[in-house]
C-alpha cells in the first residue's frame, strides 16, 4: 500500500471513530433546534467557519433563513434565532464573543466543540461534543492529522448528516431544493 492510500485510510478511520462517538441525542437536539429556529446564524473561525458556511448553504437549500456572521447583509440576531457556533477549544475569541452577544439578544446557541465546559459551552443551550483534537493539540494523542483537521472535518460531516436527516424528514424532492440553489454563479 502506498503512503497516500495509508493516509486516506488513517483519516477515514479517525473520522469513523470520532463520528461514532458523538451523541445521537445531542445530534437530534441540534436538528430540532435548527428546524425550530426563526433564523439560523453560523459562526466559526478558519476552517471550522468554512465548514459552517458550507452547512449554511445546505440549510438555505432546505428553505431555512440562514445568515453567516460577519457578512455585510447579516441582520441583528434576536429572540427565536439560533447561533450555530464552532470552536474546537471553545475559546476562540470571535466565536465566544458572538455567542455572548447572541445570548444577550435573546437568541439560543448551539455549540460544536471538543470542550463542553469552555466559555463557548457555557453560553450554549445545546452542545455537540466532538471528541477530536483541537488545533493546539500537537501531541497526536487524538489524531495523527495536523492541528484541528479532525475537528473541522467532523463539523462538516456532522452538519451534512444533519442536513440529510432534515431533508428526509421534510420530504422535499431534490428538484424542490434545486429551485433554491444559487443561479447567479
Amino acid at each position: 500500500m502506498n503512503r497516500d492510500s495509508t493516509d486516506r485510510e488513517m483519516i477515514l478511520g479517525e473520522l469513523k471513530r470520532t463520528l461514532a462517538a458523538v451523541s445521537g441525542v445531542e445530534i437530534a437536539a441540534a436538528r430540532e433546534a435548527i428546524l425550530g429556529a426563526a433564523r439560523v446564524f453560523v459562526t466559526g473561525a478558519g476552517r471550522s467557519g468554512l465548514a459552517l458556511k458550507m452547512a449554511a448553504m445546505r440549510l438555505m437549500h432546505l428553505g431555512l433563513a440562514v445568515h453567516v456572521v460577519g457578512e455585510l447583509t447579516t441582520p441583528a440576531i434576536g429572540a427565536g434565532d439560533v447561533l450555530v457556533a464552532a470552536s474546537g477549544s471553545g475559546t476562540t475569541a470571535g466565536v465566544v464573543q458572538a455567542a455572548e452577544v447572541a445570548r444577550r439578544a435573546g437568541a439560543d446557541v448551539l455549540a460544536l466543540t471538543t470542550a463542553p465546559e469552555s466559555r463557548l459551552g457555557q453560553y450554549a443551550r445545546w452542545r455537540l461534543v466532538i471528541p477530536a483534537a483541537t488545533k493546539q493539540d500537537h501531541g497526536g494523542a487524538k489524531s495523527e492529522q495536523y492541528a484541528g483537521a479532525l475537528f473541522e472535518q467532523s463539523v462538516l460531516l456532522i452538519m451534512d448528516a444533519m442536513f440529510q436527516a432534515m431533508w428526509r424528514e421534510r420530504g422535499e424532492s431534490a428538484d424542490e431544493l434545486w429551485k433554491r440553489h444559487a443561479n447567479l454563479e
